[in-house]
């Protein structure tokens, strides 16, 4: 029995349940709806060059940002509070972090994920020693261009860029509450302007598109 004292939802019979959850059910297919058609129109965002040559520090030196591609055509990189000295990681981007899923997910879709941090990369090899994470992490300690030119400041946030050849684009920035809705593949690609690449997307004509369910494989099953 519930404790004394507890606010609960009210207790009905089952028919009952089943008509209430119906309602809502209603209501949640028409927000899906919405999502897709917000979705399909993410898709035909417009998109910047980047200008500058960004430079970042990782686990072997100076790389590119172009690198951070790692030859596929699409990136999110998403901007971790942490600061150089920090004592500790920002908690909510910690538990961001912690609700990423496996990369090979993302990888299957041409996609790249790295995080991006202000703190020189000694500190943030700590951090993610200590939370045992494997996403690629890197740093722009004497680079900070990139974090005020993508929209992310000093703050935190997730970009989206596309790259065609050597060229890159940013197609997409969301920080605070638009952070809270990310957190699985689907969510994730849905932020790119090739969206999950199924054909049953709303998308322009050209963008890759295959079948859905078909492409989904364990994460070690994908053909790199």
């Amino acid at each position: 029995m519930p404790e004394k004292n507890t606010a609960l939802p009210e207790i009905v019979s089952r028919d009952e349940w089943h008509t209430a959850r119906k309602k809502l059910l209603k209501k949640e297919k028409e927000a899906t709806r919405a999502r897709d058609v917000l979705a399909a129109e993410r898709r035909r965002l417009p998109m910047v060059p980047l200008e500058k040559e960004y430079m970042l520090e990782g686990p072997n030196g100076t790389i590119r940002l172009l690198d951070l591609f790692a030859g596929r055509r699409q990136l999110l990189t998403y901007h971790f509070m942490l600061e150089p000295g920090d004592e500790a990681p920002c908690s909510g981007c910690s538990m961001f972090v912690d609700n990423i899923g496996h990369l090979a997910h993302l990888h299957a879709r041409d996609t790249s994920f790295a995080l991006i941090s202000r703190a020189p990369y000694a500190e943030i090899g700590q951090v993610k020693k200590q939370m045992e994470w494997t996403i690629p992490w890197y740093s722009t300690f004497g680079h900070k261009d990139f974090n005020t030119d993508s929209g992310a400041g000093s703050g935190f946030g997730l970009s989206v860029f596309l790259r065609a050849g050597s060229s890159i684009y940013q197609t997409y920035f969301t920080s605070w509450r638009g952070i809270e809705t990310l957190g699985s593949n689907w969510t994730f690609l849905d932020l790119t302007p090739f969206g999950r690449q199924e054909t049953w997307e709303n998308s322009p004509d050209g963008w890759p598109k295959t079948k859905p369910y078909q492409w989904w494989r364990l994460h070690h099953k994908y053909d790199n």
